[in-house]
């Protein structure tokens, strides 16, 4: 085979053509898909044949095949699971990413995107206020942007008892403990698990899901050996923030490093708005969130971020004779996260932060801020709808009286289409949980977003009364 790069062309074009056509039908498209993944799935069961194809019939029929089954996520009616759209510029910078090809790993073999990089990673300690001289690594998503932040604590606290866990690994050495709110999130469970530091103790929190001092202050004080904590920017169905300053404060004088998962809700500290709610946010030791959230870039790509760089190089970085090496001595990409191979996810993260400028990230997580509160108090005006959290970010959690009417409602919300809202629980009780996190959700989407919860509740109580 040989390369010739007319060949891209026909291809390329139909995956314009189909891209196009499926951005022109999220504004008016159903959210849910129109096919269940059985369907879907059949309909892909064909065996693979024996001879090639014609690239452009692959892309034509892998787009006319999937169009059935896919999720509106980019629309401003999706408020399901904390999921951003993608901003224009971000996913023309993701096509590029594909198309370059480069390996994002090495500053000596591709110069340019560990240089995009980088000045992504610059612009977003300037934009949240954190130490300029942390490492900014760009990881697949939330999960492993926690699991980067506690492997670099873990060899912090465990290197602070005198055990080297990279020579030694964990059998044997000083157990670590970690502390976490009550309503941690499940990708923190899942790092610690990847970690072989097992489950947390847990910390009784408020009832908006914010960790209390006092009793992080009396679980530390039990602690006798290596110890973790970790905190919330964001929590999941109310959206509050831990009270950073006091439980860093505590952390530290307890010898502990303290991390803060902040999947939506680090970008708040983007705005003077969330002043006083983060303050003490930059006194941590290690942060993660998730860029295809708030700040809508393409998946995949989370961000972690560690205020000592060394500790965050000793936990993963690697080097063998045929890495070639900068001269400068800068940390290479592949040291700052898991994976020695990767795109340039970073790229659309520059890209996306270059078209938004800082007035424009700041009026982006305002805008989602005001259009969570729109909607709660949309929401609290139908009859028999309560608002059980305070909305002070982007979530918004719904009751609609017993947890079984609940349920009821947000099914019925779902089969309907227009939106997508999701079902959760929340201090024992089923609730509906709202996130906003698209930056195309606009005023006319809250309104139908209302309408179709209203319509949602009276299908519900019309099946009730017909039953009675």
């Amino acid at each position: 085979m040989t390369f010739r790069p007319e060949d891209y062309r026909a291809p390329l074009e139909q995956a314009v053509r189909y891209a196009r056509e499926w951005l022109d039908s999220l504004p008016s498209r159903p959210v849910k898909p129109a096919a269940p993944v059985d369907q879907l799935a059949a309909a892909f069961a064909r065996p693979l044949p024996e001879e090639p194809a014609d690239p452009a019939a692959v892309v034509a029929e892998l787009a006319t095949l999937a169009e059935p089954g896919l999720m509106a996520i980019g629309s401003g009616r999706f408020f399901g699971w904390v999921m951003g759209g993608t901003l224009p510029a971000a996913l023309s910078a993701d096509w590029l990413v594909s198309a370059w090809d480069q390996n994002g790993g090495l500053r000596y073999a591709t110069p340019a995107t560990a240089a995009i990089e980088e000045r992504a990673g610059a612009w977003i300690l300037d934009l949240l206020h954190l130490p300029a001289a942390s490492a900014v690594g760009f990881t697949t998503g939330g999960t492993m942007a926690n699991f980067v932040g506690l492997a670099a604590g873990r060899g912090a606290v465990l290197g602070a008892a005198g055990w080297d866990v990279n020579r030694d690994g964990l059998t044997g050495s000083p157990r670590v403990t970690v502390l976490a709110g009550v309503e941690v999130h499940i990708s923190v469970l899942l790092a610690l698990r990847y970690l072989g530091l097992g489950g947390p103790t847990l910390v009784a929190a408020d009832p908006q899901g914010r960790i209390r001092p006092d009793a992080l202050a009396e679980a530390l004080s039990a602690v006798t050996g290596p110890c973790l904590v970790v905190l919330q920017a964001g929590n999941l169905h109310s959206g509050a923030f831990d009270p950073m300053r006091e439980c860093i404060r505590l952390a530290h004088d307890a010898g502990a490093w303290a991390h803060v998962d902040g999947a939506f809700g680090l970008w708040a500290a983007a705005s003077p708005r969330w002043a006083s709610a983060l303050d003490g946010l930059d006194t941590a030791d290690s942060w993660a969130t998730d860029a295809h959230k708030t700040l809508n870039v393409p998946y995949d790509c989370g961000i972690a971020v560690v205020a000592d760089a060394a500790g965050i190089r000793s936990a993963f970085g690697a080097q063998t004779s045929y890495f070639v090496q900068d001269d400068a001595g800068a940390a290479d990409p592949m040291e700052l996260v898991p994976e020695l191979s990767r795109r340039a996810r970073g790229v659309p993260v520059w890209a996306a932060l270059r078209s938004l400028g800082r007035s424009g990230t700041v009026s982006l997580v305002e805008g989602l801020a005001d259009n969570a509160r729109a909607l709660a108090a949309g929401l609290a005006a139908l009859p028999g709808v309560e608002v059980l959290n305070d909305v002070v970010f982007t979530q918004v959690s719904v009751s609609f009286g017993t947890d079984d009417r609940t349920v009821r409602v947000t099914q019925a919300l779902i089969d309907g289409g227009a939106v997508w809202m999701s079902g959760s629980v929340w201090s024992g009780r089923a609730v509906l949980r709202i996130s906003v996190s698209n930056w195309s959700t606009d005023a006319a989407d809250v309104a139908v977003a209302v309408d179709a919860v209203a319509q949602a509740l009276a299908t519900v109580t019309t099946a009730a009364t017909d039953g009675e």
